[in-house]
């Protein structure tokens, strides 16, 4: 199949989780004989912080409007098999129209924020990406997030078809690695400050290295404002392109994943992040939100923690014990949660979705 995506940024990491779970579905696309055609706008925040020019297995179209895109974009729609635009994308709603128009066999929109877009449709405030019909003349709707989310994508937006197709990782990007001294810790956390994800940091991982002076704890990521409450024992990382995760995880004894406020209401909705380190090999300590047994099996794959005194106790935990958590994570994400089982999932959606349209 010919896939024409209208998304984010896959050139750049800087701040968006899209790009590392698009790089990964398109390799895997392309090694399973399908072909990608990625439209970006070319946005100066992520052109100062790109990571790739090119995308290996697939094609990129960066564009600086979408009047100038427009006559690309017929091009590549005219052959085309899939049509897919994603939340966030810049000019999500005249791509969506393009497409629509183009009577193409399978028209489909990828919700990766679904939380975001259900929470402000609920507060009456514009989704804008999203057009004054929502998602009612898409074939097929898929959602980063599963569970509950699914019904309501149906009942508030008109979804007509809709299927979960969750984050992935891609194991020859994320694997163990050898550590390095500057991304030593005993926890760390890797993320874009959200101030929706801020109360949950501060109590799983601000509070334990207040309670645990003695223990290293290490932050990576964007946009951490200078009122951050930082400890004496709290290191800091500006943003790492993907290539230095690897080795940044396989330094930590643990690390943490924290889920944003909406997503963690909603529930099934996994974090990019928990596979990629799961991949690399380290024991993660994730915060309690529904669904999180249906991606791995708490106190098997992952701890849980709900509140400060967990953190520590899983910090106390025996090298031993945690190095069995992480084995098992890992051989988890490698049988269920790689970019080409993803990719197979995605391929096995679109094609009954045509079925169905046909």
């Amino acid at each position: 199949m010919k896939l024409v995506v209208f998304g984010l940024s896959v050139s750049s990491s800087w701040g968006n989780g899209h790009a590392t779970l698009w790089r990964g579905l398109i390799k895997a696309l392309a090694a399973q004989g399908h072909t990608v055609v990625f439209f970006e706008r070319d946005l100066p925040y992520y052109a100062a912080h790109r990571d790739i020019e090119e995308l290996p297995g697939g094609r990129l179209i960066l564009y600086p409007t979408w009047e100038s895109a427009r006559a690309a974009a017929r091009s590549e729609l005219a052959d085309a098999d899939v049509a897919l635009v994603t939340s966030y994308c810049p000019d999500g709603v005249p791509a969506s129209e393009e497409l629509l128009a183009a009577a193409l066999p399978l028209a489909v929109f990828y919700d990766l924020d679904t939380p975001i877009t259900l929470a402000r449709v609920g507060a009456g405030l514009e989704v804008p990406y999203l057009g004054e019909r929502g998602l009612a003349d898409f074939d097929l709707v898929l959602s980063y997030t599963g569970g509950a989310a699914l019904a309501e994508l149906v009942s508030r937006l008109g979804a007509r078809r809709v299927a979960p197709l969750y984050g992935s990782v891609d194991p020859e990007v994320h694997r163990p690695a050898p550590p390095l001294e500057r991304f030593r810790a005993d926890l760390s956390y890797l993320g874009t400050y959200a101030e929706d994800r801020q109360e949950i940091l501060v109590h799983l991982f601000v509070d334990p290295a207040r309670r645990l002076p003695n223990y290293r704890f290490l932050i990576a990521g964007a946009q951490y404002p200078a009122h951050f409450p930082w400890a004496d024992n709290i290191y800091f990382v500006r943003h790492l392109p993907p290539s230095e995760h690897p080795a940044f995880y396989s330094s930590s004894r643990l690390t943490l994943n924290v889920t944003r406020a909406a997503m963690a209401s909603l529930g099934y909705c996994p974090s990019g992040r928990l596979f990629e380190a799961a991949a690399c090999g380290v024991p993660i300590l994730s915060d309690a939100w529904e669904g999180l047994d249906a991606f791995f099996v708490p106190d098997r794959e992952i701890f849980v923690a709900r509140g400060p005194a967990d953190t520590v106790s899983t910090l106390e935990r025996d090298d031993a014990e945690l190095a069995r958590v992480a084995r098992s994570a890992r051989e988890r994400v490698l049988t269920d949660h790689t970019a080409a089982r993803r990719a197979a999932e995605l391929v096995a959606l679109l094609e009954a979705a045509r079925s169905v349209e046909a």
